[in-house]
């Protein structure tokens, strides 16, 4: 059963037209003022459909400035849609009003990317950790809140002293580990993982990572693990969508999409991550040029500019390719994919 689905998500940004400094002449300046008032639309997400299962893990993977964080943003509306529909546990929230959406908040959280940047300098980590609680109105006394604070504490491995201190005097593992228990503090049922190692030391890595999985199973929740450490993804999530310029380009079970990539795409990611086992190496795919810019994405194929499959046909110039499902049952937008 799914618990997140959705269907033809989009999200825009508007931005102004950047125009070089060195306008010295009349004309110059006269068609600087025109320009300025312009703007250019930043397509940081188009047309994503996905279905997110209770239960499970989803990894979403991609290059820097792809869309994954955005999406993940969008999908809990912490940044609204442009386009398209997004379902909750059969709960189109899409257009609800901030009175409406506040309930829904509480089934939906997000760990962010950078735990210090997420925690307020000035509040302890007892408030950091309470304020949810006073926000959704769940502990109505000091005493109640006090002790579901200290609760959140032990369910995420730091001591209960911790209440006492401030962001600055913990560690960085410390740190996410406040960003969970904050997270986790009304009760949620969905989560989004924002890169939530990417910040931490490798020998801290693995004890996030151990500690997400834990939790995950004591309290039944579903993550969508949005990270560019194609190791970590490999290990933590059930199925993985990989992402492309601000669309999905495959998506298939873990296993499968490790074993048989079909995107040219995913088949260059995964190229580049190391083994250890001479048997399974693959052979490194270097993709030549630069990703485009999303202000003025390229016609058909996002991807054809970089691909390296030779002799293209002229659909990957012409034509969006839309997710359809191959041999391997992986979902690929590709027109050379077979």
């Amino acid at each position: 059963m799914s618990l997140v689905v959705l269907t033809g998500v989009s999200k825009h940004f508007a931005t102004k037209i950047a125009w070089p400094k060195a306008a010295k002449s009349p004309l110059h300046v006269r068609a600087w003022h025109a320009v300025s008032r312009r703007t250019a639309t930043v397509r940081a997400v188009s047309e994503v459909d996905l279905e997110i299962a209770a239960g499970e893990t989803l990894g979403l993977v991609g290059e820097s400035g792809c869309g994954k964080s955005t999406l993940g943003r969008t999908l809990l509306r912490l940044a609204e849609p442009s386009a398209g529909t997004i379902v909750y546990d059969d709960v189109d929230i899409t257009r609800l009003s901030p009175a409406a959406l506040r309930p829904m908040r509480r089934k939906m959280q997000m760990i962010f990317q950078d735990p210090y940047a997420s925690l307020n300098p000035r509040m302890s980590i007892g408030s950091a950790i309470a304020e949810p609680l006073v926000i959704h109105d769940l502990a109505k006394t000091m005493t109640d809140r006090e002790a579901r604070v200290s609760e959140l504490l032990a369910k995420v491995g730091l001591p209960n002293d911790a209440a006492r201190r401030y962001p600055h005097e913990l560690s960085g593992g410390q740190r996410q580990r406040v960003g969970i228990a904050r997270a986790l503090a009304v009760g949620p049922r969905f989560v989004v993982c924002d890169e939530p190692i990417s910040a931490l030391d490798v020998s801290i890595q693995a004890q996030i990572v151990n500690l997400l999985q834990d939790l995950q199973q004591k309290d039944a929740l579903t993550y969508l693990f949005i990270s560019h450490d194609l190791k970590i993804v490999q290990h933590v999530c059930t199925r993985v969508a990989v992402m492309y310029l601000g669309r999905i380009v495959e998506l298939a079970d873990a296993k499968v999409l490790y074993r048989e990539p079909k995107h040219p795409y995913t088949q260059a990611l995964l190229s580049a991550v190391p083994r250890i086992d001479p048997s399974t190496r693959r052979e490194r795919i270097i993709l030549q040029g630069d990703v485009p810019s999303p202000i003025d994405p390229p016609a058909g194929c996002a991807f054809h500019p970089r691909c390296p499959v030779k002799d293209k046909p002229k659909a990957c110039f012409e034509d969006v390719p839309k997710l359809r499902v191959l041999g391997n049952r992986s979902r690929v937008a590709c027109h050379v994919a077979e």
